[in-house]
This record gives C-alpha cells, structure tokens and sequence, in this order.
C-alpha cells in the first residue's frame, strides 16, 4: 500500500509539473512575440517621424544622411536591423552595407497605406518579426519606408529567461510532493513492517502452521511473566492447560524449578531440564535482543529418545576423529621407527591405555621378513606410548617373539582366563610369567592384538591395553583396531620399501665414492660425507695425488637426487680422474668435463630421459713445493681458507657456469697458503637449507671455522655440529686438508746449457746431491733417467732448460724446456740407432709422464726410495 501510494502521488505530481511548465513556456513565447511586435512597431514609428526624415529622404544623398542614424537607432534599441527604403522598396539604409541600393522583394503592396504594418520574414540567422511604416510628407504622400525587425531567437531568449523561475517552483513542488509521498509510505511501511497485504495474511498462515505443526514446542513469556503464546508441542510437553494464554506462569501448574527457569529472563543453550518423565532441552533468548518487545521465547525439544543413543554416537564421533587424525599424522615420513611411533601416539589415550608396536628386524633394515610356516617371527619393540608415566610392558628394543598364523586382530581379558595362557593363544611367545603376573598387578584387564601386515606379509603387531577403569574392548573396538591398523600398515609398508631404495642408493652412491685418501705427503686431509636424510643426492670428493709434490681436491654436486644422480656422479668422478692424469691447468679440466657433461644431457635428451645431469664443481691444484694452491669453479661454492693464526677467509675465486651449461669459459685464480693453514671445501648442502640463506650459512661456516688450531678431523666434527641437523635436507660432502711444503733440504734444481755435454755436469750434480741424502743406491736409475731425459730435451726441446729434484715419499726427476712438444714412448727396431730412451725411463721408474705449463713442458719420473729395482737386461 505504501508503494501504491507513493508512485501515484508522484505520477500526479510529474503530470502537473510537466503541464504547468509546458503552458508557462508556451505563455510565455506567445507573450514575447507579442511584445516584439510592438516593439517594431515602436521603434519603426518613432524613427519614421523623426524630425528631418522627410528632408533626409528627399534630399540629393539620403543613404549618407540616414545610415549613421539607423545603426544608432539599432544599436539602441536592440533590434536586429533598421532599414529606411523608397517607396519603390529600394533601401537607403542597412546593417549590411552591400544591400544598400538593392530593392525589396517581398514588399506588399499595402505597405504605403496605413500606420504600420507587422509580419514573420525569414533571415539567414533564422525567422524574424518585421514592421513596415511610411514615411508621410506634410501633404499625405509616401516619402519612403522605415522596416524595423528583431529575430525570433531573440524573442525565445527573452521568454527563457522566465524558464529558470518556474523549473525552481516546479522542482520545490514536486521536492515537497515526493517527501511527502516518502513520508507517508515510510509510516505505512514502519506499521505493516514492510509487508503489503497479500504478504501479512500468507506469514500469518505459515506461522500459525508452522507453529502448531513443528515438533519443537514454543512458548513466549512478556514482561509480566505471563504466557502470551504457546503452541501444542509446548503444551503437551508441559501439560499446560487449555486456558494457559494470558495467565502468568507461576498459575500454570509447573514444577518450580520449570517455572523459574521459564521467567528467569536470562539466555539458556539446550539446559537439560526433567518434566515427569521426560528430558527436555530448553533454550532461553530474548526478545527485545533487536528492538522487539521485552519478552523471553523458550524452545523445548524431547531429548528422552536422543539419551539412549547419544552415548553410541559420541563413540562413532569419537572414532572417526581418531581415523582422521590417523590419516593426518601416522607415515608422515617414510621413516618405519617414526611411522610406528605415530601409531602409538595416536592411539594413546584416545583408544587404548597404552600402544604397543613390534616391528620384524627384516623391516625395519628395508626388507621382507620370510618365515617358515609354524615358526617364531622375531620382532622387536620399535615403540611404546601410555597413557601415565609408568607401565609394566616390556620397553623399547626388546626382542618379541609372534606366530605369524593369522591376520585379523584378538583379544583376550583377565577374567577370560590367565593372561600367560591368552598370550600364547594370541600366538605370543617370548613372555615370562613374571611379566604377565606384573600386567596383571598393574590392573591391566584386556588386550587387543592386531597383526601389521601389508600385501600379504606380516610386517609386525600392534597391541592395544586397557587398564583401571577402562571398559574392556568389545567387538566394535575389534573393527575400529584392524581399520586403524590397516591404515597404518601401508605407512610402515612404505617406509620398509623405501629404507630398502635409500639404502640401495646408498650403497651405490658410497661404492662410488673415495674408500680411503691415497697416500701423500702435502696435504693432511679429513672428510665427511652424509647422504639426505631423504633421498640420495650425487655430491662426491676426491683427493688426488698429481706429480711435482702436488694434490689435487675436488669437491663436486651433480642436479638432482635418486640413483640416476648417483649413477652420473660415479661418471663424473670417473671422468675426473682421467682428464687428472693429463695434469690439466684446474680451468682446463673443467672445460673438458663441461664438454662431457653436456653430452650426457644430449644423449640423455634424445634418450627421451627427463631427467638432466647438471652439476656443479670445485677443482683445486695445491703445490707443496712453492706452497700455492690453483682453484677454479663451474657454479660451486668458493672455498674457505683457515689461517694457521685461526682467521677464516673466502679466496675470491671466478664463478663459472655450472657444469652442461656451456658457452662460457672457466677461470682459475691462484694465491699462496701458509704452511699449516687448513683449505675447506664443501657442498652447498653445507650452507644452505630451508629457512635458511647462504650468506647466513656462510657466516655461521666462518664462525665454526675460527679459533684455536685444530686438526682436520676436529675441524669437520665442529662444522658439522654448527651447520646441520639431525635430518640434513641435502647430501653434504666436506673436505678439509691442512697445507705442509717441503723443506728446501728436499728440493734441487739446476738450468742446463742446451749442449749434449752438459749431461754429464748434471748427472755429477745428482749424484752428489743424492750422496748428501744417504740415497747413493738410487744414484744409478737416477743419473740414467735424467740422462735420457736431458738429452731428449737438448735435442729435441728448447731453452731455457732446468732439472729439478723432489724428495718426498718417493724421489722426482723433472726437466723442464720451453717446447710443447712431448715424447711418446715406442718399441725401437733392431736397426734404429735411438727410441730406446724412454722405455729405459718406464723400466727404471715407478711412474713417468709429462705435464704441459704456460712456458713449455715438464717430464717427470718418480721413484720408489728403499726398493732394489730389477731391470731386465
């Protein structure tokens, strides 16, 4: 209604708006043509009996005596124009001088009789009311004609200027019109709240419906404490009276405490509230809570027929939770140790008293355990959890032995008969009396025992207690332990298969690893290598010895985990050894095994394997002679150099791409160690981890790292223990190797002339520098090889040359010149008068081979000291 009546009021008060102001308008034009009528009219009659117009007009020049006049007379008046024309209609005057001198065209004939005469003529600016007048002379007779015109726009703008006036008083009329309309249907709106008709009488009968047919009674109580409402679900659940309506409750016959609670006013949520026989929740709300009458509404609901099953289904709630939170915590790791500790810890105490799991030994190294049909299947505790601080089971690590002849889950119960004899029904074994007697003591009265097996293979048991108070264990808590069980068992399962990969890959990836650091005398070396807590990755170390007192140390990590990672590891390490035994510059090797490890990823690609053997290494060259180490890197972290004072630098060595790459080359840098200092290298599984960047690795590897002096293997022990965890996210390889160089007493060296008689200069030089060392039983292999040697680099080499020996572990021959090229070794013919001379050098010599360098090359031999060589004649 209040709709209805707000838009018609309105459409009445639009409609009287738009008429009034269409007539206004109309009106308003029609009264301003009127008054430019007679404007005209005006303006032409006083201009035309002006004095001296009929002079003008008659006289040799009227244009010059009368156009200055016109304009004035225009420009007064605010006409559009003010023509004086002959009787024949030619005009003197104009506000266009070009039209001065033309004629009329449209001049009535009737123009010259009379006072004036008015009409509409068009213009180029558009319609225009014009007035002709004559011009008389004294005598009646026409002297000319004055035509005065204003344009209808002229007109219409003075009409407008009234528009404004009445679209204010319009606006204000239909402002006050609506506000009153507004007004009107707001108060019908507030009485009705917003409901027309139709609408109140279809919610008046839902509610009487609704309110009689629901099976939850509903009362409402006012302020006074009387009953205003009450439906028949209320009134049967109360026994109210047919007249109950309007009287106060304390009057209807309740029990007291029913009474009260009803006036009590305060807001009740399902209190549980007895009525003869029944059990009644109650719920209590205010009515005036949003602005309605002050008042309380009561529900009642019969919950007599819920309390019998209330219990049942709190049970069913209850083991779904526990399923659930099974799901969401046990075999979170594929670890079989935690696995089985979830279980417990789930279990205890939302099932059971205290949990139990024995795991096969077979399991839990990865395997399948296989047992002879009859026999013991021996398991060992892997967890326990109880509900109090104490318990009488056997604890953690204890051997027990189980029957594996079934697979679905027991019971047994004290008062069944002796818990020995039900262990041994349960296909136990292993127990002594004596535990079972402290069981019993300890007030445990009922067990279940589920077997943990997956895929038809028992991998262990679950046993379940219930102690004290605790109701036994019924046929319900007999499904709900093999569920539990059953979910549990695929995470052990799990995990058993993947102990068993990862310590596959384990295997492989430490067979193909360094089993022991080969002897050398110039560096003093540790390692420690520690794989993935999950998952095998491919970092690898190596130490190797090179020639002229130097070592080699490199330190790699190939993209990736899992065996194919391992596998390329071996390759790349494999790899490593070959390019060493060339004696590369550290740039060098990298270059070459950039090129490998980019072809593995093409033959890998074209293979159709997704997965890609990227790696990044660390290559270092130290020379224990001169005490410098050559480091070059293809995307691996730098290494760390400890000082022997105990201060920690990070030599800045040029990174290079990582290793498949390509495209870039590799550079080396060189710097100079102290003796006594300690080089470490490492994985960035050393320094980087979740939650943690690498420069605060970095930081916390620098603080390990500084302090007092430390031997090598003290030095990985207190990185390790800084940097990592229990359950390192990435395998780590750590390589620390603490610098020595050789005394000068250990080095000679001596230039040669390139003249075949300086040989014999130089073998007297070693023979004495031998003698000196107590070493004259090596002075005839000795003096042999460089013979040969300095004569090949006298023939065939270049100046300047140089022989240098090395006593170390083992006594080194080089003789050194500035040709590339190298010797090889061959089988002379029974003709050739040489060829010979290095094959002597390989049968004297324990190892020979040849090393390039930025200003030539070096051949070198090495000799075992203390050992008769015996050379075929």
């Amino acid at each position: 209604m209040a709709g209805q009546v707000f838009c018609c009021v309105l459409g009445l008060v639009l409609l009287l708006v738009v008429t009034g102001t269409v007539a206004l308008i109309v009106q308003g034009r029609r009264d301003s043509m009127s008054d430019a009528r007679d404007r005209t009219l005006s303006v032409a009659s006083a201009f035309a009996h002006s004095p001296g117009m009929v002079q003008a007009l008659d006289s040799a020049h009227p244009t010059v005596r009368l156009q200055p006049r016109a304009e004035e007379v225009r420009r007064q008046t605010d006409v559009a124009y003010v023509v004086v024309a002959s009787p024949e209609g030619v005009r003197y005057t104009h506000p266009d001088p070009a039209m001065i001198g033309q004629r009329i065209t449209d001049l009535p004939p009737y123009a010259l009789t009379g006072s004036g005469y008015t009409r509409t003529v068009a213009m180029g600016n558009g319609p225009a009311v014009s007035t002709l007048v004559p011009v008389r002379r004294p005598d009646g007779s026409v002297a000319g004609l004055v035509s005065v015109g204003i344009t209808v726009e002229s007109v219409n703008t003075l009409a407008d200027r009234s528009l404004p006036l009445a679209a204010a008083a319009a606006a204000a009329a239909l402002a006050i019109t609506t506000g009153g309309a507004a007004l009107l249907g707001r108060r019908l709106r507030r009485q009705t709240h917003g409901l027309g008709p139709a609408e109140m009488t279809r919610m008046y009968e839902h509610h009487d419906a609704v309110l009689h047919a629901v099976r939850e009674g509903v009362l409402i109580v006012d302020a006074d404490r009387r009953l205003t409402l009450a439906n028949d679900e209320a009134r049967r659940l109360l026994d109210l009276p047919p007249d109950a309506e309007g009287r106060p409750v304390a009057a209807l016959g309740l029990a007291p405490e029913t009474a009260e609670l009803l006036v009590s006013g305060r807001t009740v949520t399902d209190e549980v509230l007895r009525a003869g026989k029944r059990l009644l929740a109650v719920n209590l709300r205010p009515t005036d809570a949003r602005g309605g009458p002050p008042g309380t509404v009561v529900t009642l609901r019969d919950t007599t027929e819920l309390r019998a099953v209330t219990g049942q289904a709190e049970l069913a709630t209850e083991r779904l939770l526990l399923l659930y939170e099974a799901g969401a915590r046990v075999g979170t790791t594929l670890d079989v140790t935690r696995t089985a500790k979830e279980l417990a810890d789930v279990a205890t105490p939302g099932f059971a008293d205290v949990t139990t799991v024995d795991i096969a030994d077979p399991v839990r190294r990865g395997d399948e355990p296989v047992t002879p049909h009859g026999a013991t299947l021996e398991m060992r505790r892997t967890a326990v959890t109880s509900a109090t601080a104490e318990h009488p089971l056997y604890p953690v690590g204890h051997v027990v032995g189980f029957v594996p002849s079934r697979t679905g889950a027991m019971r047994a119960h004290r008062e069944d008969a002796d818990l020995a004899d039900e262990f041994r029904r349960l296909g136990l074994r292993n127990w002594d009396p004596e535990v079972a007697e402290r069981i019993r003591n300890h007030g445990f009265h009922s067990m279940l025992s589920v077997p943990l097996h997956a895929r038809g293979t028992v991998l262990g048991m679950v046993n379940f207690w219930r102690a004290g108070d605790s109701r036994p264990f019924d046929d319900a808590d007999l499904s709900f332990a093999e569920e539990l069980v059953a979910r549990a068992a695929v995470g052990v399962d799990n995990a058993r298969r993947y102990t068993r990969e990862h310590a596959l890959a384990v295997t492989l990836q430490r067979s193909l690893l360094p089993r022991g650091l080969p002897e050398q005398s110039a560096l003093d070396v540790a390692y420690r290598y520690l794989p993935a807590y999950e998952g095998v990755g491919g970092d690898w170390f190596d130490v190797i010895p090179l020639s002229g007192a130097r070592v080699a140390l490199v330190v790699g990590d190939v993209v990736g985990h899992g065996l194919h990672a391992a596998a390329t590891m071996g390759r790349l390490r494999t790899s490593v050894h070959n390019f060493s035994s060339l004696d590369p510059a550290p740039d060098e090797l990298l270059w070459h095994l950039d090129e490998l490890v980019a072809r593995i990823d093409r033959d890998e690609t074209e293979e159709g394997d997704a997965e890609i053997a990227g790696a990044t290494c660390l290559y270092a060259i130290y020379d224990a002679v001169n005490g410098n180490c050559t480091v070059a890197r293809a995307g691996h972290p730098g290494p760390a150099l400890v000082l022997p004072d105990g201060t920690v630098e990070f030599p800045d060595v040029p990174t290079g791409l990582p290793l498949g790459i390509g495209g870039m080359p590799f550079e080396a840098a060189e710097f100079h160690v102290p003796e006594g200092s300690r080089l470490v290298l490492y994985t960035d599984g050393l320094i980087e981890r979740r939650g943690r960047d690498i420069d605060t690795g970095l930081d916390l590897l620098r603080q390990a790292l500084t302090g007092g002096d430390r031997t090598p293997e003290e030095t990985c022990d207190a990185v390790l223990d800084a940097l990592l965890g229990d359950r390192p996210d990435d395998d780590v390889a750590l390589l620390v190797a603490r610098t020595r160089t050789l005394d000068p007493e250990q080095v000679a060296q001596w230039p040669v002339a390139t003249d075949p008689a300086a040989v014999a200069g130089v073998r007297k030089n070693v023979a004495q520098w031998l003698a000196d060392r107590g070493l004259e039983e090596e002075a005839f292999a000795t003096e042999l090889i460089l013979s040969e040697l300095v004569t090949n680099a006298v023939r065939y080499g270049t100046a300047p040359i140089a022989v240098r020996l090395l006593y170390d572990r083992n006594l080194i021959c080089e003789v050194s010149d500035s040709s590339s090229t190298a010797p090889h070794l061959r089988y002379a013919g029974s003709t050739d008068e040489g060829g010979r001379g290095l094959f002597l050098v390989a049968q004297f010599a324990e190892r020979w081979g040849t090393r390039y360098t930025d200003t030539g090359k070096v051949i070198w031999s090495e000799q075992t000291v203390g050992e008769t060589e015996e050379t075929p004649l």
